[in-house]
């Protein structure tokens, strides 16, 4: 594990982890981050990949965790960001970072929640071989789980905006919701949750283009007891890569002998031997064709 600062194509400083497997890499990750987690809590996930052969690379956005500047790290008041900026310039930095330390190899995106609601919007995903999401859905508020529904417009419509308001950016922490964000961060994701087409530009409009030209292997895991996102709210994003080559896993806890996952579930080392297999396995089958090496799959 090497902790690096990687530089945007606008100058910011970003906090990246490195994860190097002891031997030649069959591939290399890029791990997004879901919003308002840092990259820590994907450590586990990610020594788990290297240790079967899987070069992984996390990072945090821009004014998140190690990422947020010094002057920042009490406070988010003032911090100019938003997810046009999260997106194609720090997601994408960490993708052509991962394609320059890993040159020959599959390049992979494995996104949580938000990260695999933005790689539509990064300027080189064509770079990328395949996309596995985990629990990552559509944001509009319509479509969130029955039990956050209840909640979450009073979210969207009171707190977000006079919380934000007077703090200067979003309090999370102090609310104990989602963490603190800047203010262009949560001001632009509200007005997508409130949107039917979620992914939206400053008028409203849907933003597709970049997800139909996403032609590779995606597959999804979710879970039926994730309590933000629905069936409906996942199908949805995912309908939003209509090109790619589809498969979609929406798991019961049962079926993997446990009583809960929920949304952040999969990345507990309980999981190491049932759903992190999965993800081994569906490495090993969809990207065995690449004109790279083979992705090793060594069994705990």
């Amino acid at each position: 594990m090497e902790t690096i600062r990687l530089a945007t194509s606008d100058g910011v400083s970003l906090a990246c982890t490195r994860f190097t497997p002891s031997g030649t890499a069959s591939a290399v990750v890029v791990m997004p981050a879901a919003m308002g987690v840092k990259q820590d809590f994907y450590a586990p996930f990610a020594q788990f990949l290297a240790e079967q052969g899987v070069a992984v690379l996390t990072f945090d956005y821009r004014g998140m965790g190690q990422s947020a500047p010094p002057d920042f790290q009490r406070s988010l008041r003032g911090f100019k960001a938003d997810l046009f900026d999260w997106a194609e310039r720090d997601y994408n930095a960490a993708l052509l970072a991962a394609k320059a330390w890993q040159p020959t190899v599959p390049l992979l995106v494995i996104g949580h929640s938000l990260g695999g609601q933005l790689p539509g919007l990064l300027p080189d995903n064509h770079l990328i071989d395949g996309i596995l999401t985990i629990a990552a859905g559509s944001g509009y508020w319509h479509d969130n789980a029955p039990q956050l529904k209840r909640v979450v417009w009073f979210m969207w419509y009171f707190v977000v905006p006079v919380c934000t308001r007077i703090f200067g950016y979003f309090p999370g922490k102090k609310l104990r919701m989602v963490g603190d964000l800047p203010k262009g961060v949560i001001y632009q994701w509200a007005r997508w949750c409130k949107s039917p087409h979620y992914v939206v530009d400053a008028a409203g409009n849907p933003i597709r283009a970049g997800f139909e030209k996403i032609r590779v292997p995606l597959l999804s895991m979710s879970f039926t007891d994730d309590e933000l996102m629905s069936k409906r709210s996942i199908d949805s994003l995912h309908d939003f890569y209509a090109n790619a080559e589809h498969e979609r896993r929406y798991i019961t806890p049962r079926e993997i002998g446990v009583k809960h996952i929920g949304h952040f579930g999969f990345f507990r080392p309980q999981f190491r031997t049932t759903l992190w297999q999965q993800v081994l396995t569906w490495l090993e089958q969809r990207m065995i064709d690449k004109p790279a090496v083979q992705v090793k799959h060594r069994r705990t």
